[in-house]
């Protein structure tokens, strides 16, 4: 196992009314914005349970953060709270508000070019407003994590930052405000949480036993509960669940003392920045041609994923190493197949032209070394894409 040092400051307030907590988690004189998206949390209650938990203090909004958080929308918001003296932060939404918050909460106290933020990867930030969220679309993490990514349309740009400094103070994961989410945020709900993890999982033995073990419990949570989910959208139980998995695939703990790859999430950002893909169908589309591609570098760990994961055994004489391998990968597809999530670029309208587009645009943002190895080249990349036509 590597050496590790792991922290993570947020508090997380869990379950059914937990959204009325946060009257005592934010400080009674703070001078609040209220970020979110296009309006739904009006529709479905979230925005007036807010109102009344944050009573007397003084509130700002900003509204219309988007699917994929535009730079310069997120500029606008950091404006309106430099100028509105604003000290707290409290984002409500799915993971694209909190990704979206977590600039804002940079950019408001950054001198100089906020685009550097991204060029630099977050390095470079020196202080941040503190913030919350309240999460209504599980997928990403972002609610107990520091990370963050944004997209920039005019120029194809989708780019990944994190800092200690913006990781949330609080976060508050409501199932029931997930119960009017439609099917499509679900299933992305189901599946980026669960690439998340392979990010983290299928690499090299490091002999981390217990990460692994968590890494393959979050998998075999999803696997079980996800198509239920679906099926039943009235389900608290499933719901959490869920919601859960979610969190824990990305607030580090996992990842702690492992190698980890995300060149499939890489990969899958400029299909999304090219083409408007949500960020979990990129994902679908990625991981299985990638795992083929690359199947002898990660040849142990995909053994052991396809026996303790899809109970894809050499006692069960279910064929050779290859042979298993092939099977976790086709299950693996067909499980995100059965969650809505489509596999193969075609299913998106896009050929061979898209491969060359975002080969251009690895290029172009210096993603030419991708992996926990670094092994993974252009050259690579075109592979992977190739096999995912």
């Amino acid at each position: 196992m590597k050496n590790f040092s792991y922290q993570n400051p947020t508090r997380i307030l869990f379950g059914d009314g937990q959204i009325a907590a946060i009257a005592t988690a934010i400080p009674t004189e703070a001078r609040i914005m209220l970020v979110y998206g296009g309006g739904s949390i009006k529709n479905n209650g979230v925005y007036d349970q807010i109102i009344a938990a944050l009573g007397d203090r003084i509130v700002s909004e900003f509204s219309g953060v988007e699917a994929n958080p535009e730079y310069t929308t997120l500029c606008k918001a950091a404006d309106q709270a430099k100028q509105d003296n604003i000290d707290f932060l409290l984002a409500a939404g799915g993971g694209s508000v909190i990704d979206g918050t977590k600039f804002i909460a940079a950019a408001a106290c950054f001198e100089g070019d906020r685009w550097d933020i991204l060029l630099k990867g977050g390095r470079n930030i020196e202080q941040a407003l503190p913030f919350g969220s309240i999460l209504t679309l599980p997928a990403t993490g972002s609610e107990m994590n520091s990370g963050s990514v944004v997209n920039r349309s005019e120029i194809k740009a989708k780019m990944p930052f994190g800092n200690p400094l913006c990781y949330p103070q609080f976060s508050v994961l409501d199932p029931t405000t997930t119960l009017t989410l439609p099917t499509r945020q679900l299933t992305n709900g189901i599946v980026d949480p669960f690439v998340h993890v392979i990010e983290q999982y299928l690499t090299y033995p490091v002999g981390a036993d217990l990460q692994d073990r968590l890494a393959e419990g979050i998998l075999q949570s999803i696997i079980a509960t996800g198509p239920k989910a679906l099926a039943q959208p009235d389900n608290y139980e499933l719901r959490a669940n869920i919601m859960w998995c979610a969190t824990m695939a990305l607030n580090g703990l996992i990842g702690n003392g492992v190698p980890q790859d995300w060149s499939t999430h890489m990969i899958g950002h400029e299909l999304t920045a090219l083409y408007g893909l949500d960020h979990a169908q990129t994902l679908a589309v990625v991981l299985p041609a990638n795992l083929r591609v690359r199947k002898q570098a990660k040849h142990e760990k995909l053994l052991q994923y396809a026996e303790r994961v899809w109970n894809i055994t050499a006692a069960n004489h279910e064929g050779t190493d290859d042979d298993r391998i092939e099977a976790a990968i086709v299950k693996t597809e067909q499980f995100f197949i059965d969650v809505g999530a489509p596999t193969r670029l075609q299913n998106y309208n896009l050929g061979d032209e898209a491969i060359a587009a975002v080969i251009n645009q690895l290029e172009r943002h210096k993603m030419v070394a991708l992996g926990e190895s670094r092994d993974v080249t252009l050259a690579v990349s075109r592979e992977i894409l190739t096999a995912a036509l």
